[in-house]
């Protein structure tokens, strides 16, 4: 919890808020509690690391304090056993902690509300543009920049371009790059996808069929090429192709004419064309599925799609771009903690770009307008998960925690009468203050320690100190592991 900011306490129940003071004091959390009729305008200019929402007495100051947490979203909120279905609906809502607290939930919690404030502080670096080239081709990655070199250089010119990589990196954006920013940019761009067409069908496809051509042919129709004239005409998946189109393929390209099918006469075309295949074509020439000749004259230009996983430090702005496009096209906008985008950042993507343009229109479906953060991604994307702040069967499975003296403090509850409240008064013959609080850390220790059967290093972590401090109280109270219960 070091570092991270003063935390704000909001409760109107007098004894609750006191208990909280102690416990955060405790925890080594600067904080300042205040009912809601302390709190105004003023009181939101403080850099607050946290908001703590406690019991509020109305439904108007409830109100109150939901319209200042609305205006002043970037600071996360965790409720406490209290309005958490009011607060379900703000960008800034973390979770609830519910009563009786422990201090793994506590301290889990307070660490997620640093993570929500990198939100503002985490600004996704703007990529300048002298043109419009690479709209969709994001990236500071030297694999990216050289791809963004090599259509610049060859859109100026009309050679063939073979462009490769794996599925979903964005082969087709490539294409359409390098066809708007050519001479031909004001001609047709014309797609077609070799690997999704019967290759029985693929001929008429490409070259069109005279009328009574074949079953079904009741006029005729041009084909791919035709309807390309002047333009671009993009090839994906050529490794698909099969060998008896790749002949017919190969004549066009070298003579620049074509039949239809059915048809006598010669069509001449004026096309450039673009390929593109996540197949390795030189093996399967070595294979006999590949036309050597035919590989030579699409390979004139050759570009080559890095995969995701090879420019992972690309996906910040990504999902800028993505995001921005998805909210032109009305969408309503979700925010990344900065942990999301570090998990995001692990994975290694087999889907490319795609899946991750697939991922975020699947967030902004479930969760739209609001934070987004680890435990919102599907599982496999979480790479540094942490818990929820319900409480968990882990939490609350051994009598010890029960007895422990961060649950009693808390352990009436806000429905409770009065008379049940006043029993957590200070006896008459008073405490001693420092002998309590000893005694709670050397039970919090000796649980953190059996919870994580004598591993010093990980109990310290659940503790939220460093293991070296750690060893220190071990030693002062006398703790060994060999004492657990």
């Amino acid at each position: 919890m070091q570092g991270l900011a003063k935390t704000l306490v909001i409760d109107d129940d007098q004894q609750h808020r006191h208990d909280l003071s102690v416990i955060l004091n405790f925890v080594g959390e600067q904080h300042e509690a205040v009912s809601t009729s302390e709190v105004e305008n003023s009181l939101w200019e403080k850099d607050w690391g946290a908001c703590l929402l406690g019991k509020i007495s109305t439904g108007k100051s409830l109100n109150k304090i939901l319209d200042f947490l609305r205006i002043h979203n970037h600071i996360p909120v965790i409720a406490l056993s209290n309005h958490a279905n009011e607060l379900a609906g703000l960008p800034n809502y973390v979770g609830e902690l519910e009563l009786p607290l422990h201090y793994g939930q506590l301290s889990d919690a307070l660490r997620h509300c640093q993570e929500f404030l990198g939100k503002r502080a985490f600004q996704v670096p703007q990529l300048g543009r002298k043109n419009t080239l690479f709209r969709s081709m994001v990236g500071r990655s030297e694999a990216i920049s050289q791809v963004r070199y090599l259509i610049e250089q060859v859109s100026s010119t009309d050679a063939s371009v073979l462009i490769l990589g794996e599925s979903g990196t964005g082969k087709e954006v490539v294409a359409r790059n390098v066809h708007y920013h050519s001479s031909r940019g004001k001609g047709p761009f014309v797609p077609v996808n070799c690997g999704a067409i019967p290759p029985d069908l693929l001929e008429s496809e490409l070259f069109g069929h005279e009328k009574g051509a074949f079953t079904g042919a009741i006029a005729a129709r041009k084909g791919r090429f035709e309807l390309a004239e002047g333009g671009t005409l993009f090839l994906d998946e050529i490794g698909d192709m099969p060998m008896s189109m790749q002949v017919k393929l190969l004549r066009v390209l070298q003579e620049r004419c074509f039949e239809r099918v059915g048809g006598n006469g010669t069509i001449k075309v004026n096309v450039r064309i673009i390929a593109a295949t996540h197949r390795n074509l030189e093996e399967m020439i070595q294979d006999g599925t590949f036309r050597e000749d035919l590989y030579y004259r699409l390979n004139v230009f050759p570009i080559e799609m890095p995969a995701l996983r090879e420019r992972i430090g690309d996906i910040p702005l990504l999902l800028q771009e993505l995001l921005a496009r998805m909210e032109a096209e009305g969408a309503k906008l979700i925010h990344f903690t900065p942990r999301a985008i570090t998990s995001l950042m692990e994975h290694d993507w087999p889907g490319n770009v795609r899946e991750l343009a697939n991922l975020v229109e699947r967030l902004i479906i479930l969760y739209p307008g609001e934070m987004v953060d680890v435990n919102h991604l599907p599982m496999k994307y979480r790479y540094n998960d942490l818990p929820d702040f319900q409480p968990e069967d882990h939490f609350l499975s051994t009598e010890d925690q029960e007895r422990a003296a961060l649950a009693d403090m808390f352990a009436t509850s806000y429905d409770e009468t009065e008379e049940a409240a006043g029993s957590s008064d200070l006896p008459p013959e008073g405490v001693n203050l420092k002998e309590m609080l000893a005694e709670l850390e050397v039970e919090m220790i000796r649980q953190a320690l059996e919870a994580q059967a004598g591993v010093v290093a990980r109990a310290a972590d659940m503790l939220g100190m460093r293991r070296t401090t750690l060893v220190e109280k071990m030693r002062k109270y006398g703790l060994n592991k060999e004492d657990l219960r």
